[in-house]
């Protein structure tokens, strides 16, 4: 006999009994019958956002953080195109996602109602998000929704994870469905297995690094996705392999490790760069390959491939071999396969292998890049260098402190001069460096991780996007401590375009001709959270210390020189603006 039940109450009881503890989103006339379901959970809190492409990158950081599908409610029209960015970023960076989003009734499809999206085909608002979701499904018949929902939250976190979207008539919303419907799906599985190595192939892996000459691993954002960073260092640790990373490795290895190099590519060093270039095997392990990472694949500054022969592990097969040729391609989860080859590893050559050479000639590079920046992160000038904001920033903050960056100095800077001695602490928007992700990913990263001290680190140009996440975290007090390294421009665009074209034209901040700069720590004020302008360099560090003690939200706009960051690498970027010359990027002040 059937039991006919509230669509958006059993959705409800779904995501409770899922275990989804909060989701992200804004109202609209759309969802308002989700919202009032959700008004009764005592299980999963709501995070109420003024804009949607908050909730959507605030739902980014959270499940990075938390390792499990986000959950983002939107509303259709300017609420779904809202939250495009936000899903976008989170799409190009492997974050599962779980997107629903209200759409005009289902029996108005094609009668242009009130917001529909319809220039090209009748009730299509879903296809917008074709181009980067893993899948996108539109709920058509009312009975079909619960195994939409299960094959949702299924698909975005297995395999290689990303966001889904789940299009929803309004109608959907109020409808009365069978409860078995949604009773049957409690015996799926809600974890698919993934897939790992014999042992076979795990000990002809070993071999073949164990063997080479000049090998290192390089490691891509995919290992700290799998939640295996422990594994990775264990391997590390016990082969003696020198360990470079793409940006999103950065933290997968700490810094202190005698074995990490650092990051390589454009804004890499000529040491890493050059070890990995001069490599006779390379161990790559959830990376991409992506062109700044690789001074845009120029076989003279980072990697050259072939001769370096290139052992390449990833849960998606179509990245293996896309910009460097295999000996050796393996599709598998990284966890797994690290437990596998840390096995082999043990049982092939049960001493690990300390490389002294290799980490003094790692420790005397570290030496002697702090020795050349020491100045500048030592100089009282102000407004503040750049250099002494990261260093004061690294002094003042916990060393399992999770910090959270935007696009600019503040991402490139970190991810060339920031030493991390926890691993999985660092969280940056890589694949689409999205301008406005830091605040509130932040704040997503510390809901996810409530006992974990949580910096956002931006630029004022990306705070300047989003600032309206202020009210949200406000309201619901995420004690989030943001650092605004202030250069009154776009700063690094500003660089660029004064290096090869002599202008700045677009890139600073003027009003009237005059410099011109918004009170960021009155806006923050304004806003119910505590503001505090920086007016010396002496004074940042105190205050930062200050304001990671009182577990409140506080915001500090720090003012910096706007000097590039410094770049051994390559670009291809820089032959379009200045054929046949080496020109990269050049101060504004």
């Amino acid at each position: 006999k059937e039991l006919m039940r509230n669509m958006s109450e059993q959705i409800i009881q779904y995501l409770e009994d899922r275990g989804v503890e909060h989701i992200f989103g804004l109202c609209g006339h759309t969802n308002i019958a989700f919202l009032a379901a959700l008004s009764k959970s005592k299980k999963i809190k709501f995070i109420n956002v003024r804009h949607e492409q908050i909730a959507s990158h605030a739902a980014d950081g959270y499940a990075r953080v938390t390792k499990k599908a986000s959950v983002v409610l939107s509303t259709l029209g300017p609420g779904i195109t809202n939250n495009v960015t936000g899903v976008a970023t989170a799409a190009l960076d492997s974050i599962p996602m779980v997107v629903i989003a209200g759409d005009v009734q289902s029996y108005y499809f094609g009668k242009h109602p009130h917001q529909e999206v319809n220039l090209h085909s009748d009730g299509s608002q879903c296809e917008i998000y074709r181009p980067f979701a893993k899948r996108v499904w539109r709920v058509d018949r009312a009975e079909l929704f619960p195994e939409i929902l299960e094959k949702a939250f299924s698909l975005a976190e297995s395999g290689r994870p990303g966001p889904v979207l789940i299009d929803v008539p309004m109608d959907m919303f109020s409808a009365e469905v069978d409860e078995a419907l949604f009773k049957r799906l409690s015996y799926n599985a809600k974890m698919i297995q993934k897939p790992s190595i014999d042992e076979e192939l795990a000990e002809k892996i070993v071999k073949l690094i164990a063997n080479a000459k000049n090998p290192v691993i390089h490691v891509g954002g995919g290992v700290k996705l799998a939640g295996a960073t422990a594994e990775f260092e264990k391997f590390v640790n016990h082969m003696g392999i020198p360990v470079s990373c793409s940006l999103m490795g950065k933290a997968t290895l700490p810094d202190t490790n005698p074995l990490m190099m650092g990051m390589t590519g454009f804004w890499g060093t000529k040491f890493i760069n050059d070890k990995c270039r001069n490599a006779d095997y390379i161990l790559a392990l959830g990376t991409s390959f992506k062109e700044c990472d690789c001074s845009s694949w120029y076989p003279d500054f980072t990697f050259s491939g072939p001769p370096t022969k290139l052992i390449h592990i990833d849960i998606d097969p179509s990245e293996i071999g896309r910009n460097y040729p295999v000996e050796l391609g393996v599709v598998a989860d990284l966890k797994k396969t690290l437990i596998m080859m840390n096995k082999a590893a043990k049982k092939l050559y049960p001493q690990a292998h300390k490389n002294k050479a290799v980490e003094e000639e790692i420790a005397n590079f570290k030496k002697e890049f702090k020795a050349n920046n020491r100045s500048l992160e030592e100089s009282n000038q102000f407004p503040m260098s750049p250099q002494r904001i990261l260093a004061d920033l690294r002094a003042a903050v916990p060393s399992d402190a999770l910090i959270v960056t935007d696009v600019g100095w503040n991402k490139n800077g970190i991810g060339q001069q920031f030493s991390f001695h926890k691993a999985d602490t660092f969280i940056t928007p890589g694949g689409l460096a999205t301008m406005g992700f830091g605040v509130p990913g932040a704040m997503g990263v510390k809901i996810g991780a409530p006992d974990k001290t949580v910096i956002a680190v931006v630029g004022d140009g990306g705070f300047g996007q989003n600032p309206a996440v202020l009210a949200s975290i406000a309201a619901d007090n995420i004690p989030v401590v943001i650092v605004i390294m202030n250069n009154n421009a776009f700063g690094t665009i500003a660089g660029l375009i004064k290096a090869h074209y002599d202008t700045t034209f677009g890139t600073l901040f003027f009003r009237d001709g005059e410099e011109y700069a918004p009170d960021y720590a009155g806006i923050a004020r304004m806003y119910g959270i505590e503001g505090v302008k920086i007016e010396k360099a002496e004074d940042f560090k105190p205050e930062l210390e200050r304001a990671i003690k009182t577990n409140r939200p506080v915001v500090l706009d720090v003012r910096m020189v706007n000097i590039p960051t410094p770049t051994e690498g390559h670009w291809d970027i820089m032959n379009v603006f200045s054929p046949g010359k080496k020109i990269h990027h050049v101060s504004t002040h």
